[in-house]
């Protein structure tokens, strides 16, 4: 059996770590590694030439590319960090494996965030031929990353761009909004909140997806040998969630009773009410489908924040 050689940038983060547990029970041979220099330490994908060094000593066979600024708050406060990491980044490491791994998979995690203002003129899903019109920082940073591999592809990059949508999970920071309800739900059933839990609106419906079908849908575009993986891609279920609805599934998990208040300072309406993407392309393509319903995908976030009060109750108690 052949040994697949996955380079995966961002392998510590939230989709990272999912990945890799993903890879190992695999039934085929795949072996994961980040992009370290010689002594085992982290590379900056800024430093162009230590990641153009990398790949050359590793020669994978494919490259997943996750690391990013990914936060769009956090893209929002530092403009030039986004632009730098998010874009000069990826075209250091595609770069390096057109000059020096030119036969391995590349692998890119965009984001539906690239499509913004789109959202508010089609009812649909969206689909991969709908124009990007990012509006923030975060947005327009993958909007560029993924035209800018388009263009590589055309030299010769055997590039797949996926524009996956919300996707949450066990091990989910609680900057995330299934992630953030699931640890006040923590907080209220281990006695350091009171069970109330204070919202603005929930009106607004967003794609879910579970991180577990996120990653399968990486690895499966890394181990693919047919062109038919070159190309763009949403990772979505075509249908959208309301805010409110994720947050009563939670509560229902819960053995507590809890009282949820809507805040009318809190009550700003959406930006952008629905959003939601087609998966057709990549069913069709890639043989690729979320397969993790939204209330498995849930208890696993509710679990992994129950994990950590039992572990270290700290960082949830503050």
């Amino acid at each position: 059996m052949d040994t697949h050689r996955v380079l995966v940038t961002g392998l510590r983060g939230f989709v990272g770590s999912t990945l890799a547990g993903r890879a190992r029970a695999s039934e085929m041979s795949i072996e994961v590694s980040g992009l370290l220099d010689g002594d085992g330490k982290a590379i900056d994908i800024r430093d162009q030439p230590r990641v153009a060094d990398a790949v050359a000593a590793l020669q994978p066979t494919a490259v997943i590319h996750l690391a990013a600024i990914a936060s769009p708050r956090d893209a929002q406060a530092e403009p030039g960090a986004a632009w730098a990491v998010n874009v000069m980044g990826t075209f250091n490491l595609a770069q390096a494996v057109l000059q020096h791994a030119p036969k391995a998979r590349f692998v890119f995690a965009g984001s539906s965030e690239a499509y913004g203002a789109s959202f508010l003129h089609q009812e649909e899903p969206l689909r991969e031929d709908a124009p990007f019109q990012p509006q923030s920082v975060y947005g327009a940073t993958k909007a560029s990353a993924d035209l800018m591999l388009a263009q590589m592809v055309r030299e010769g990059l055997r590039a797949t761009r996926f524009r996956p949508f919300n996707h949450t999970g066990r091990g989910q920071t609680a900057a995330y909004v299934a992630s953030a309800f699931a640890r006040q739900i923590v907080r209220i059933e281990r006695g350091w909140q009171e069970p109330v839990m204070v919202v603005g609106n929930l009106d607004a419906r967003r794609d879910f997806l579970d991180v577990r079908d996120v990653a399968d849908a990486y690895l499966l575009a890394a181990m693919c040998s047919d062109e038919n993986c070159v190309g763009d891609f949403n990772l979505a279920t075509g249908a959208p969630v309301a805010i409110s609805e994720l947050l009563d599934a939670l509560v229902a998990l819960s053995p507590v009773s809890i009282d949820v208040r809507q805040d009318p300072t809190l009550m700003r309406p959406s930006e952008i009410p629905v959003i939601s993407g087609n998966p057709d392309k990549a069913k069709r393509q890639l043989a690729w489908q979320p397969r993790v319903s939204l209330n498995e995908m849930l208890r696993e976030v509710l679990g992994g924040w129950r994990e950590l009060a039992d572990q270290d109750g700290r960082q949830l108690k503050g």
